[in-house]
């Protein structure tokens, strides 16, 4: 789903329009929702379960401007999710 997003064009990153859903982030980018977007229930409904989850240490979100920053990139001790980064290997190895 944030894929079709970000292809839709619903996303900038530092002013720029990003409809590319492999573009990589940098340090200091500063990524928001398009202004025509954010009435769009779907982004709206994942805003507020941010407060559930919790924003990453190496994200600055700021929720009423519709914008995050890239603080620094992720270090795999910062990434909590279970994953086997061997499965990622084989699977890109083929």
């Amino acid at each position: 789903e944030a894929r079709q997003l970000v292809r839709h064009g619903h996303f900038t990153i530092n002013g720029k329009k990003v409809d590319i859903p492999s573009y990589l982030v940098r340090p200091r980018d500063v990524v928001a929702v398009k202004e025509a977007s954010q009435k769009m229930a779907r982004i709206n409904e994942a805003l507020a379960a941010v407060d559930r989850r919790g924003v990453p240490q190496w994200i600055e979100l700021d929720k009423e401007n519709f914008r995050g920053a890239i603080k620094q990139l992720p270090a795999r001790e910062d990434v909590t999710l279970p994953i086997r980064e061997q499965l990622i290997v084989e699977l890109y190895s083929k």
